[in-house]
């Protein structure tokens, strides 16, 4: 157990570096790829997926979950819940460490920026339009997008012998950036508790110059919803049995 929360650690830290790190190059001023757009950010996010698989895989975890909403839907989906609390402790200690990494690896840029929404973009979601029911519903439907997709690529029915053997991790990064592309726009597309609520943490105690706050009143949201989106797709699955 040890080496597999040290994995889930480590992967779900370089999720965070990469994927937070390609919202920070277009965010921030004076950055080499500022104003990359909405596809650039996507894209980021589906290879950091990728990569932060293949690392928690080499350092121990090879589930490679990196997500604790994903977590909790295995866990629905197969009835066994031992390993929750240990990987979603890792997997959120990983984003933390993961966001102050992105923060390092951009220090002179945040002295560059003065809106304090787009340095916080660079760590945490922020919905579009601010409505909690409709943000909610966006969260919940591309975390059961997300679970759903993620464990129909790793059944037995498609990648033992299937068209997705062996292509696990890259499949995954596709759905991502599907959900990005297709979802992402309403609310950021957190569907990832740890993804949204550890970066939003170091945001709180990081110093990035100006700042109007961590965005607390809207951080139930990222959290929520891709936790009853993954119990929703936990519960689908069991009950068609992929």
């Amino acid at each position: 157990m040890a080496t597999k929360v040290f994995g889930e650690f480590i992967g779900t830290a370089v999720l965070i570096l990469l994927g937070n790190g390609v919202v920070a190059g277009v965010l921030l001023k004076r950055s080499k790829a500022e104003g990359a757009g909405w596809v650039a950010i996507t894209a980021g996010w589906a290879f950091a997926v990728v990569f932060g698989v293949f690392l928690a895989i080499a350092c121990g975890s090879p589930d490679a979950i990196l997500n604790p909403a994903v977590t909790l839907g295995v866990a629905i989906s197969s009835g066994d819940f031992s390993k929750l609390l240990p990987c979603v402790a890792a997997q959120l200690l990983g984003a933390i460490f993961g966001a102050v990494l992105v923060w390092v690896h951009f220090l002179p840029h945040w002295r560059e920026t003065q809106d304090p929404d787009l340095k916080l973009a660079c760590f945490s979601t922020m919905p579009a339009i601010r409505n909690f029911a409709a943000n909610l519903v966006s969260e919940i439907i591309g975390t059961f997008v997300l679970v759903v997709g993620a464990l129909a690529i790793f059944s037995k029915k498609v990648s033992v012998g299937g068209p997705a053997a062996d292509l696990g991790p890259y499949l995954v990064g596709m759905l991502v950036w599907a959900i990005g592309l297709s979802l992402g726009g309403t609310t950021g597309y957190a569907i990832n508790p740890a993804r949204d609520l550890g970066p939003r943490i170091a945001h709180t105690f990081l110093p990035v110059g100006t700042k109007s706050g961590s965005g607390w009143s809207y951080a139930l949201v990222p959290v929520l919803g891709p936790l009853v989106g993954a119990s929703l797709a936990g519960l689908f699955v069991r009950a068609v049995q992929f």
